[in-house]
């Protein structure tokens, strides 16, 4: 990233101090971003002393006419294809305002590039070529903003001098970006028309644009307000290291908001560990006494022994954030494949990655089309939003409270695949932070694997009511039990009752069945049982997080028996017409069921007996590795 930094300059306006605010510029390119970005810095005073005449000579020397884009394209490579590629902080001042301006590339190539540059913003200056309008690339910049939460848009329509300063020209770009920003809920704070080569309406308001009354584009950059002082939030000190000194444990990270001092109580999340900093350190390994905020590199040590990991964030006690396995975002996706409901991804947070997958997807549009049609999958260069399940607890904020620990990048094979705000975090989650430390079983797995000749595993049996989900998951049971296993039913009725009594049927309290179903059932896994769970469980959404939360333990079974044979059962699956009572129930779920995409095995049970099902069942866990064999315990022990 290269870093522009101005000349000693302006003195504070009445000693106080002066505002500072991130501005993104964006556009399609060629729309003139770093044309402009010259111009404000030499409009302002902000350029080192010889730096524009230093440039100038260089174009003489190449025999290439001056650029005003040549002030930012500092890499070779850039001047050569003529397109900005990577993101260029610029720091100058207005008449009362620092600012920090942040030049994104516009090509389609270099998105990645652009949401890391807008990710950081408060505010964004959007450019449009008055010859060729707002074009694809406009409004998915536009779409971008909004993911990223940039509410403060400032338009300017650039060379106007290739429209001949048309007034007509203006308010018809005018009015097409007017709407597609208001659509996304951001509202223009102004649209400015600019020629920024010859420097009409950058710094002042030209003859050739005498029929426009607005602000230039210093004065609208004046009116942009600061976001909310990092040091004004909560406390959030993502870990980034342990290090080990003397006997002191050092944790080691970035204070992103908020501040801290010696003798703070403070709790580690997600495990919500509570202690007190008994000292804060620097570099090289000495206290420092008194307050450090929001920015600062510290180290911290602790009153006591805990484990703590890379990803871990560190809050007041009072302040914490949530801990979580689920979250909603609002993504931009740049992979070339689809992104789809059940995709298994690595999401990072800050310091935090764990692995997780795509629960839901909706709103899934592409910006660049006015009229968007929502599809079932995120495209290249689309935007949805999304419903995330995390393969462990993390810890987070929604980015209206907190915009430091609530944006989330996403990706594929390790290459970065997408990026976005959290919308939301699962409210499911305890209130205060308790102070937990788990314990681990005094039998390790291959004890138990060596008794009961199978591993752990989680076998889900899924279906309609009455079509045999219970039946098979009994018979299941006691062959298991009979061959020397350890088997344990869960049924999702029996703990209706009892575990899971106080939820109801909506579809958040089904969500929470369903998970509750899974961490019971894969911690049963973990300790080396057969967890034999009969749930309905209608939602592929549910049923993919529980298949996150047990990982390779889970073994789907689809119960696949046809609607109108489950109708004539009663609800356990039994040969019996269904009472009155229930009909109407079956109805809703058989109409809501979403059948399973990619089950270890699917039966029907109205062509097959209990038997057969059963060894079907037996010769899946075998093939899949959880059932051990007479072969396998042989080869166990050569």
């Amino acid at each position: 990233m290269n870093m522009i930094v101005p000349k000693a300059s302006l003195a504070t306006p009445n000693g106080t101090t002066r505002p500072q605010v991130r501005i993104v510029i964006v556009g399609h390119v060629d729309h003139g971003k770093s044309t402009l970005v010259g111009r404000l810095l030499h409009e302002t005073g902000s350029l080192p002393d010889g730096k524009l005449e230093m440039l100038k000579a260089i174009s003489t020397r190449r025999g290439m006419p001056f650029e005003w884009s040549f002030l930012l394209d500092a890499l070779q490579t850039e001047r050569d294809q003529g397109i900005t590629i990577d993101t260029t902080q610029i720091r100058f001042r207005t008449q009362s305002r620092d600012v920090v301006l942040i030049d994104a590339p516009g090509h389609a190539e270099f998105l990645r590039n652009m949401i890391t540059g807008a990710s950081q913003a408060d505010g964004a200056v959007l450019i449009i070529d008055a010859l060729e309008g707002v074009r694809d690339q406009t409004r998915r910049h536009g779409y971008l903003l909004h993911l990223l939460g940039v509410k403060q848009v400032a338009v300017v329509v650039n060379k106007m001098d290739r429209v001949e300063f048309s007034e007509a020209r203006f308010n018809e770009i005018s009015d097409e970006i007017s709407a597609h920003l208001t659509g996304l809920g951001v509202t223009p704070s102004a649209i400015i028309p600019i020629s920024a080569r010859d420097g009409d309406g950058v710094a002042d308001l030209t003859p050739r644009i005498g029929w426009y009354k607005g602000p230039t584009v210093v004065g609208a950059l004046d009116t942009l307000t600061p976001a909310r002082a990092l040091t004004e939030l909560p406390l959030r000190l993502p870990v980034q290291a342990i290090y080990k000194f003397d006997d002191r444990r050092i944790v080691a990270g970035r204070i992103e908001s908020g501040h801290l001092a010696t003798g703070d109580e403070i709790v580690i999340m997600p495990a919500g560990k509570i202690a007190k900093i008994k000292s804060v350190e620097s570099w090289p390994i000495t206290p420092i006494a008194g307050r450090q905020t929001a920015g600062r590199s510290v180290g911290i040590t602790l009153d006591r022994e805990l484990f703590l990991e890379r990803g871990d964030i560190i809050a007041h006690a009072n302040t914490a954030p949530r801990d979580t396995r689920r979250l909603r975002a609002r993504i931009f996706w740049l992979h070339d494949a689809s992104l789809k409901a059940g995709a298994s991804v690595l999401v990072r947070l800050g310091t935090m990655e764990t692995r997780a997958t795509i629960v839901a997807i909706e709103k899934a549009v592409d910006p660049g089309e006015l009229a968007s049609v929502e599809t079932a999958a995120i495209a290249r260069n689309h935007v949805g939003e999304i419903d995330i399940s995390l393969a462990k607890p993390i810890a987070a904020d929604p980015y209206i409270d907190n915009p430091r620990t609530g944006r989330l990048v996403i990706e594929v094979n390790g290459r970065i695949a997408g990026g976005g705000l959290v919308l939301s975090v699962d409210a499911g989650q305890r209130a205060i932070p308790v102070d937990i430390v788990p314990v681990e079983s005094a039998l390790r797995p291959d004890e138990r694997s060596a008794r009961y000749r199978h591993s752990g595993a989680v076998i889900w049996f899924t279906g309609l009511p009455g079509s045999g989900k219970s039946t098979l998951a009994l018979a299941l049971e006691r062959r298991l039990f009979s061959r020397g296993g350890s088997p344990i039913l869960l049924d999702g009725d029996t703990l209706r009752a009892g575990l899971n009594g106080d939820l109801g049927f909506s579809d958040q309290d089904r969500a929470e069945n369903i998970r509750r179903l899974a961490e019971v059932a894969t911690h049963l896994a973990r300790n080396g049982h057969i967890a034999i769970v009969a749930a309905v469980s209608p939602s592929a959404a549910d049923r993919a997080a529980a298949r996150n939360i047990a990982d390779s333990a889970f073994r789907e079974i689809h119960i696949s028996t046809p609607a109108d044979v489950c109708e004539a059962r009663d609800p356990k699956g039994h040969y019996a017409k269904a009472r009155a009572g229930n009909l109407k129930s079956f109805t809703g779920i058989s109409n809501t069921y979403e059948n399973p995409a990619a089950a270890e095995l699917v039966i029907d049970t109205s062509t097959r007996t209990v038997a057969a099902a059963a060894d079907e069942i037996e010769r899946m866990l075998a093939n899949s590795g959880v059932l051990f064999d007479e072969l396998t315990d042989l080869a166990a022990n050569i």
